[in-house]
């Protein structure tokens, strides 16, 4: 067999959709050479600019807590009382275009916050989306090859793109929400962001819970109209960033309000949806938002490319009381991120003044290259040591997971890829569905393939058959008629 999949190294691949993980829950385990080899090779596909996230903006702020009962949950200092003020950077970003493409493009955004906490700096890096298209990272480097550009014409390929929506059906709740009025946002100010991975929050105690963030704009959400998103792209391609930038110097301060949802951990086992599955909600009527306070963007960068550009986030990047679930595409990022970062920016990105915690740094890392400081100067450099070097703190060590089942490749227990985008396409407003429906119409028209075409269509029609027969009509193709 001449096309079978293989590693660089020219062994085969066995399974090319399911990471490996200890039993079904995770976590993601390092032998999974494959993984890391996709992974680290995706991070070093372009130079120099952000393989995604390329093109975005940002800006300095505060967020400070309201609700004083949340110390309850977390033992994260910045979160520990009402009134607390942590100074913050935010990051906004579309994710499949270059440096230099249109911000009134229909893509998701990229949401990422870093707190400068008094533990250390905390990265909540997320989408302006509660779910992605993809719920493992082995097939993430394969999902953005589709939103780039064709090796041969150079030029996007909707083909690619639905080919692979149409063979990853997970995907079809973040492609409804993408194709409806919230896939062009108004403004970064005009939209909600997400951490949209499930986190675990830990207390004093040694309690833990698992939480999803949720960040409410206070502008109220708007959104652009196609033909306007589309003028707007040609004539000021910079849209976003121009409007938040003046929004900031005018004095008119961005806000969001922080909410989270919390599940007792042991919920995890029986809830009706797999609550580390990324592609899946969680009922706010099962779990109800709960206030955590307020983030305010009060000022501007004074230089883009050491302030916004150099920014690195990463999901890894804890601080004691929150820490990872065994969620995949998290498990997969938690390495993908800082890697990225040590590659595109080096591997001393976080001793930059924009990633630089505002607490004291105490490691016995040394060397590499843009090593702008001291460099740790004389003292002890390993660890343990006899020499009054830093020691560890147990406290902060993460709370035990249980683990269950066989080491090897596992899908997730549920394959229900359907009802939520099929409840979703049931709340909107008949004007809201048929401009869905138009947005996907006109993005599957220049597909190649009818069988592509008709995959995708029943996707939809599972979800709702009203929803994949009034594609079909669009496309001038055959109602499915399978259930």
């Amino acid at each position: 067999m001449n096309n079978r999949l293989t590693t660089s190294w020219g062994a085969p691949v066995g399974d090319n959709q399911n990471s490996q993980t200890a039993g079904q829950r995770g976590p993601t385990l390092i032998q999974d050479v494959h993984l890391l080899e996709k992974l680290a090779h995706f991070n070093r596909e372009r130079v120099p600019e952000r393989v995604v996230h390329a093109k975005g903006a940002g800006a300095h702020g505060y967020f400070e807590v309201t609700n004083s009962e949340i110390a309850k949950y977390t033992k994260a200092s910045f979160l520990s009382e009402a009134g607390k003020r942590t100074p913050l950077f935010v990051r906004f970003s579309t994710v499949a275009g270059e440096l230099g493409s249109a911000d009134t493009v229909r893509d998701p955004r990229g949401f990422a916050v870093k707190f400068y906490t008094d533990e250390g700096n905390y990265d909540l890096v997320g989408n302006n989306t509660p779910v992605f298209f993809i719920r493992d990272a082995i097939k993430f480097p394969d999902f953005i090859h589709t939103q780039k550009r064709d090796p041969q014409t150079h030029l996007k390929n909707p083909t690619a793109v639905w080919d692979f929506w149409s063979l990853s059906p997970e995907s079809l709740h973040q492609v409804t929400i993408l194709m409806s009025d919230r896939g062009i946002p108004a403004t970064f100010r005009h939209m909600h962001g997400f951490g949209s991975h499930t986190f675990k929050w830990v207390n004093d105690q040694g309690e833990a819970v698992w939480v999803k963030y949720h960040f409410k704009t206070d502008q109220g959400i708007k959104n652009l109209d196609v033909e306007l998103a589309a003028k707007l792209a040609g004539e000021n391609p910079d849209y976003h960033t121009e409007d938040l930038f003046h929004a900031i110097e005018a004095g008119d301060y961005p806000a969001w309000t922080l909410y989270v949802q919390i599940m007792p951990a042991a919920d995890a086992d029986t809830y009706k949806w797999d609550p580390f599955d990324v592609t899946k909600v969680w009922s706010q009527k099962d779990y109800p938002l709960i206030e955590v306070g307020k983030m305010v963007l009060n000022r501007n960068p004074e230089n883009y490319f050491a302030e916004v550009e150099q920014a690195t986030f990463s999901p890894g990047t804890f601080v004691p009381g929150i820490e990872a679930s065994p969620d995949k595409m998290l498990q997969g990022r938690l390495f993908a991120y800082a890697d990225a970062h040590r590659y595109r920016v080096g591997v001393n990105h976080n001793a930059l003044p924009i990633n630089a915690p505002k607490c004291p740094v105490h490691n016995y890392q040394r060397d590499g290259q843009m090593r702008f400081d001291g460099n740790g100067g004389k003292s002890v450099y390993y660890e343990p040591n006899s020499f009054g070097g830093p020691k560890e703190v147990p406290e902060a060590n993460v709370t035990p997971l249980a683990i269950t089942g066989q080491a090897g490749t596992h899908n997730y227990s549920q394959d229900d890829h359907y009802t939520q985008a099929g409840d979703l396409y049931r709340l909107m407003s008949e004007e809201e569905r048929t401009r869905l429906v138009a947005n996907i119409v006109g993005a599957m028209k220049p597909v190649q393939s009818e069988e592509i075409k008709l995959r995708q269509i029943s996707h939809f029609y599972k979800a709702d058959p009203e929803y994949g027969t009034r594609v079909a009509k669009g496309l001038g193709l055959a109602v499915p008629q399978e259930a």
